[in-house]
Protein backbone atom coordinates (compact mmCIF):
# COMPACT_ATOMS: atom_id res chain seq x y z
CA UNK A 1 0.00 0.00 0.00
CA UNK A 2 1.34 3.40 -1.04
CA UNK A 3 -0.03 6.62 0.44
CA UNK A 4 0.33 10.20 -0.72
CA UNK A 5 0.71 13.20 1.54
CA UNK A 6 0.94 16.93 1.02
CA UNK A 7 -0.83 20.19 1.48
CA UNK A 8 -3.96 21.32 -0.36
CA UNK A 9 -3.22 21.72 -4.06
CA UNK A 10 0.02 19.73 -3.99
CA UNK A 11 -1.16 17.37 -6.73
CA UNK A 12 -1.79 14.25 -4.63
CA UNK A 13 -4.88 13.17 -6.55
CA UNK A 14 -3.18 13.60 -9.93
CA UNK A 15 -0.12 11.65 -8.83
CA UNK A 16 -2.31 8.93 -7.34
CA UNK A 17 -4.03 8.46 -10.70
CA UNK A 18 -0.69 8.40 -12.53
CA UNK A 19 0.80 5.89 -10.12
CA UNK A 20 -2.20 3.57 -10.27
CA UNK A 21 -1.96 3.53 -14.04
CA UNK A 22 1.83 3.13 -13.96
CA UNK A 23 1.76 0.25 -11.48
CA UNK A 24 -1.43 -1.38 -12.75
CA UNK A 25 -3.07 -1.02 -9.35
CA UNK A 26 -6.17 0.56 -7.84
CA UNK A 27 -6.50 4.15 -6.62
CA UNK A 28 -8.43 5.21 -3.51
CA UNK A 29 -9.34 8.89 -3.40
CA UNK A 30 -10.07 11.26 -0.55
CA UNK A 31 -13.75 12.12 -0.18
CA UNK A 32 -13.95 15.82 -1.15
CA UNK A 33 -16.53 16.58 -3.82
CA UNK A 34 -19.04 14.22 -2.17
CA UNK A 35 -18.15 15.30 1.37
CA UNK A 36 -21.20 16.98 2.97
CA UNK A 37 -19.19 18.29 5.95
CA UNK A 38 -16.33 20.04 4.15
CA UNK A 39 -18.25 23.11 2.88
CA UNK A 40 -19.78 23.51 6.35
CA UNK A 41 -16.31 23.40 7.90
CA UNK A 42 -15.04 26.22 5.69
CA UNK A 43 -18.07 28.29 6.67
CA UNK A 44 -17.80 27.55 10.40
CA UNK A 45 -14.63 25.61 11.34
CA UNK A 46 -15.17 25.92 15.07
CA UNK A 47 -18.56 24.23 14.86
CA UNK A 48 -17.73 21.53 12.29
CA UNK A 49 -13.99 20.86 12.76
CA UNK A 50 -14.37 17.81 15.00
CA UNK A 51 -17.18 16.36 12.90
CA UNK A 52 -15.06 16.75 9.75
CA UNK A 53 -12.16 14.86 11.31
CA UNK A 54 -14.44 12.02 12.38
CA UNK A 55 -15.87 11.87 8.86
CA UNK A 56 -12.38 11.62 7.35
CA UNK A 57 -11.25 9.09 9.95
CA UNK A 58 -14.15 6.80 9.11
CA UNK A 59 -13.48 7.07 5.37
CA UNK A 60 -9.72 6.53 5.68
CA UNK A 61 -10.05 3.45 7.89
CA UNK A 62 -12.45 1.94 5.34
CA UNK A 63 -9.98 2.71 2.54
CA UNK A 64 -7.04 1.13 4.39
CA UNK A 65 -8.99 -2.07 4.96
CA UNK A 66 -10.27 -2.16 1.38
CA UNK A 67 -6.81 -1.51 -0.06
CA UNK A 68 -5.18 -4.23 2.04
CA UNK A 69 -7.93 -6.73 1.25
CA UNK A 70 -7.15 -6.74 -2.48
CA UNK A 71 -3.57 -7.95 -1.96
CA UNK A 72 -2.42 -5.49 -4.64
CA UNK A 73 -0.06 -2.52 -4.39
CA UNK A 74 -2.83 0.06 -4.11
CA UNK A 75 -2.53 3.84 -3.87
CA UNK A 76 -4.28 6.10 -1.34
CA UNK A 77 -4.21 9.82 -2.08
CA UNK A 78 -4.09 10.88 1.58
CA UNK A 79 -2.39 9.47 4.68
CA UNK A 80 -4.49 8.94 7.79
CA UNK A 81 -1.54 10.13 9.88
CA UNK A 82 -1.52 13.69 8.56
CA UNK A 83 -5.09 14.40 9.64
CA UNK A 84 -3.86 15.11 13.17
CA UNK A 85 -1.60 17.82 11.69
CA UNK A 86 -4.55 19.53 10.06
CA UNK A 87 -6.75 19.28 13.14
CA UNK A 88 -3.99 20.53 15.46
CA UNK A 89 -3.60 23.59 13.24
CA UNK A 90 -7.35 24.15 13.38
CA UNK A 91 -7.12 24.18 17.20
CA UNK A 92 -4.03 26.41 17.24
CA UNK A 93 -5.95 28.94 15.18
CA UNK A 94 -8.76 28.77 17.77
CA UNK A 95 -11.11 27.02 15.37
CA UNK A 96 -11.32 23.90 17.55
CA UNK A 97 -10.42 23.09 21.14
CA UNK A 98 -7.34 21.22 22.29
CA UNK A 99 -9.63 18.83 24.11
CA UNK A 100 -11.27 17.91 20.80
CA UNK A 101 -7.83 17.34 19.25
CA UNK A 102 -6.70 15.14 22.14
CA UNK A 103 -9.90 13.07 21.95
CA UNK A 104 -9.46 12.71 18.18
CA UNK A 105 -5.84 11.55 18.50
CA UNK A 106 -6.81 9.01 21.15
CA UNK A 107 -9.65 7.77 18.96
CA UNK A 108 -7.28 7.33 16.00
CA UNK A 109 -4.87 5.29 18.12
CA UNK A 110 -7.65 3.07 19.43
CA UNK A 111 -9.27 2.52 16.04
CA UNK A 112 -5.97 1.76 14.31
CA UNK A 113 -5.30 -0.84 16.98
CA UNK A 114 -8.57 -2.53 16.03
CA UNK A 115 -7.49 -3.17 12.44
CA UNK A 116 -6.82 -6.88 12.13
CA UNK A 117 -3.18 -7.87 11.96
CA UNK A 118 0.08 -6.34 13.03
CA UNK A 119 1.80 -3.04 12.31
CA UNK A 120 2.87 -3.85 8.77
CA UNK A 121 -0.74 -4.52 7.82
CA UNK A 122 -2.13 -1.14 8.78
CA UNK A 123 0.90 1.02 8.01
CA UNK A 124 1.78 1.84 4.39
CA UNK A 125 4.71 0.30 2.59
CA UNK A 126 5.72 3.73 1.28
CA UNK A 127 4.66 7.31 1.94
CA UNK A 128 5.16 9.83 -0.88
CA UNK A 129 5.14 13.48 0.17
CA UNK A 130 4.55 16.06 -2.55
CA UNK A 131 6.09 19.31 -1.32
CA UNK A 132 5.10 22.62 -2.92
CA UNK A 133 5.82 26.24 -2.07
CA UNK A 134 3.14 28.47 -0.59
CA UNK A 135 2.81 30.40 -3.88
CA UNK A 136 2.31 27.19 -5.84
CA UNK A 137 -0.23 26.00 -3.30
CA UNK A 138 -2.27 29.20 -3.65
CA UNK A 139 -2.09 29.14 -7.45
CA UNK A 140 -3.37 25.57 -7.63
CA UNK A 141 -6.17 26.19 -5.13
CA UNK A 142 -7.30 29.10 -7.26
CA UNK A 143 -6.99 27.12 -10.49
CA UNK A 144 -9.13 24.19 -9.38
CA UNK A 145 -11.85 26.62 -8.37
CA UNK A 146 -13.64 25.06 -5.42
CA UNK A 147 -15.56 28.05 -4.11
CA UNK A 148 -15.29 27.14 -0.42
CA UNK A 149 -11.46 26.98 -0.69
CA UNK A 150 -10.98 30.43 -2.22
CA UNK A 151 -9.29 33.24 -0.31
CA UNK A 152 -11.43 35.74 -2.23
CA UNK A 153 -14.46 34.15 -0.61
CA UNK A 154 -12.88 33.84 2.85
CA UNK A 155 -9.74 35.99 3.50
CA UNK A 156 -9.11 34.16 6.81
CA UNK A 157 -8.00 31.16 4.78
CA UNK A 158 -4.77 32.93 3.79
CA UNK A 159 -3.23 32.55 7.25
CA UNK A 160 -4.55 29.00 7.55
CA UNK A 161 -3.02 27.95 4.23
CA UNK A 162 0.30 29.64 4.98
CA UNK A 163 0.70 27.96 8.38
CA UNK A 164 -0.47 24.59 7.02
CA UNK A 165 2.10 24.66 4.24
CA UNK A 166 4.87 25.52 6.70
CA UNK A 167 3.99 22.75 9.15
CA UNK A 168 4.16 20.00 6.56
CA UNK A 169 7.96 20.14 6.48
CA UNK A 170 8.22 19.31 10.18
CA UNK A 171 5.52 16.67 9.83
CA UNK A 172 7.36 14.88 7.03
CA UNK A 173 10.70 15.06 8.88
CA UNK A 174 9.11 13.45 11.96
CA UNK A 175 7.13 10.80 10.07
CA UNK A 176 8.47 7.33 10.92
CA UNK A 177 5.59 4.91 10.26
CA UNK A 178 7.08 3.61 7.00
CA UNK A 179 9.73 4.28 4.34
CA UNK A 180 9.18 7.68 2.73
CA UNK A 181 10.20 9.79 -0.24
CA UNK A 182 9.69 13.48 -0.97
CA UNK A 183 8.85 14.94 -4.40
CA UNK A 184 9.56 18.60 -5.17
CA UNK A 185 6.26 19.65 -6.71
CA UNK A 186 7.64 23.05 -7.78
CA UNK A 187 10.60 21.57 -9.62
CA UNK A 188 8.67 18.65 -11.10
CA UNK A 189 5.29 19.74 -12.48
CA UNK A 190 4.21 16.16 -13.14
CA UNK A 191 0.69 17.20 -14.13
CA UNK A 192 1.64 19.52 -17.02
CA UNK A 193 5.12 18.30 -17.97
CA UNK A 194 5.55 14.79 -19.42
CA UNK A 195 9.31 14.84 -18.81
CA UNK A 196 8.81 15.79 -15.16
CA UNK A 197 6.16 13.08 -14.85
CA UNK A 198 8.57 10.44 -16.15
CA UNK A 199 11.27 11.61 -13.74
CA UNK A 200 8.91 11.47 -10.74
CA UNK A 201 7.71 7.97 -11.63
CA UNK A 202 11.35 6.91 -12.01
CA UNK A 203 12.14 8.28 -8.54
CA UNK A 204 9.22 6.39 -7.03
CA UNK A 205 10.13 3.17 -8.86
CA UNK A 206 13.64 3.46 -7.45
CA UNK A 207 12.35 3.95 -3.92
CA UNK A 208 9.93 1.02 -4.24
CA UNK A 209 12.79 -1.21 -5.40
CA UNK A 210 14.81 -0.10 -2.39
CA UNK A 211 11.89 -0.88 -0.06
CA UNK A 212 11.40 -4.32 -1.59
CA UNK A 213 15.08 -5.18 -1.12
CA UNK A 214 14.86 -4.61 2.64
Amino acid sequence: MIVLSGTIGAGKTSLTEMLADHLGSKAFYESVDDNPILPLFYENPKKYGFLLQIYFLNKRLAQIKAARATGMRNILDRSIYEDALLFQLTADLDRATQTEVDIYKSLVDNMMAEIAGVEDVKNPDLLIHVRVSFDTMLARIKKRGRSFEQIDENPDLYDYYKELNKRYDDWFDAYDRSPKVQIDGDRFDFVADAEARAKVLEMIDSKLAEVQDK
